[in-house]
């Protein structure tokens, strides 16, 4: 609160001083004090002159320097990825172009056209040729990105490839938990009053359904080079967003509402630390909703390998079914009598479903 009342006051004395200023100039003006306005509008029409080129250079400075450390020096990995590039270029060519022209036109005019008492203002009050043209040009224009902006979008939601691979990713505070189907390469469907983390069913997956039996859950996400992967994507109590910024991807994580997207990783992690140079690069997911205190710490990690190495990694996963399984069988022990009695702490698989 301190700090909103102390910019406040700086505020409030900046229109001060500004007021006060002008008051004093009108005032030199009315005494006839005229030579004085003329200096000052000369001066500052020059310091508009002078902001433009300050300005124009420091731009310049500044993407010389940090352009490196954006993930734009980084090529996309991903093949949708690519075309996401081309469209940001692509606005950035047009938007830039009418950001250089409109501020180097906007500054040297108020520098050539300064005030002097040989020029007279011209005025008019309408003209149709110049309000079709900046109607027109910026209409077209936008209409071109927009249109780009469509396609790729409903190309990534689309349906995927037959052979993609399917990832399910479900986000709640703060983590992110996958889930892999297993050789039938179908998930089992799920029933959120079936969610029961703290007996192993933290996705809420129904066990009487076949195709989940196989199903592999991990915290990481593990993918194969140059083959599409189509996300699952589900929230489990608030709204999330899976942000996939190196792959140029991002999408909604809604409760209730599974959303989907595809796209196709160009690039292994391995490689990717070759591109970078940085032998510490991992894939990361981000949240890109605000969704809590702990939001800053919902962080996933995915790890983009060869085929082999994929299939040594879901090799080396026990399903989650069977995990439950063993956890939920009762376990049978001996007294000292030598009568077998039956011990379990854990509920029957039955009221796990």
């Amino acid at each position: 609160m301190s700090g909103y009342f102390i910019l406040a006051i700086l505020v409030l004395a900046f229109l001060v001083v500004f007021q006060i200023s002008k008051a004093s100039e009108y005032v030199s003006v009315l005494k006839g004090e005229e030579k004085t306005f003329k200096q000052s509008n000369r001066i500052n029409a020059f310091m508009f002159l002078a902001f433009l080129v300050v300005g124009l250079i420091a731009a310049w400075f500044c993407n010389e320097t940090y352009y490196g450390k954006t993930l734009m020096a980084q090529p996309a990995a991903s093949e949708h990825g690519e075309k996401i590039d081309f469209m940001l270029k692509l606005t950035f060519a047009v938007t830039g172009v009418v950001f250089l022209l409109t501020q180097i036109l906007l500054f040297w005019f108020a520098f050539k056209y300064q005030y002097t008492d040989k020029r007279k203002a011209y005025f008019f009050s309408h003209d149709n040729k110049l309000e079709l043209i900046w109607t027109v040009v910026p209409a077209i224009f936008l209409t071109v990105l927009v249109g780009f902006g469509l396609f790729y979008w409903f190309k990534i939601t689309g349906d995927a490839p037959k052979d993609s691979q399917v990832v399910e990713i479900t986000g709640k505070q703060f983590n992110w938990m996958m889930r892999y189907p297993g050789k039938d390469n179908v998930l089992g469907r799920k029933n959120y009053r079936l969610t029961d983390a703290a007996n192993g069913n933290a996705l809420g997956v129904d066990w009487e359904d076949g195709a989940s039996h196989d199903d592999i859950e991990a915290t990481e996400m593990h993918l194969v080079v140059n083959k599409p992967v189509q996300l699952v994507i589900n929230a489990q109590d608030v709204i999330h967003d899976v942000g996939l910024v190196h792959f140029r991807l991002k999408m909604d994580a809604v409760p209730g509402i599974p959303t989907t997207l595809w796209f196709t990783p160009k690039y292994t992690t391995a490689k990717m630390k070759e591109i970078t140079g940085n032998k510490d690069f991992v894939y990361e997911i981000s949240c890109d909703q605000v969704c809590g205190t702990g939001h800053y710490s919902m962080r996933g990690v995915i790890i983009v390998e060869t085929q082999a190495e994929y299939d040594a990694w879901m090799t080396s996963k026990k399903p989650q079914y069977v995990t439950v399984k063993e956890v939920a069988e009762p376990k049978v022990a001996v007294d000292t009598t030598g009568a077998a009695t039956v011990q379990t702490t854990q509920k029957p698989l039955a009221q796990l479903k």
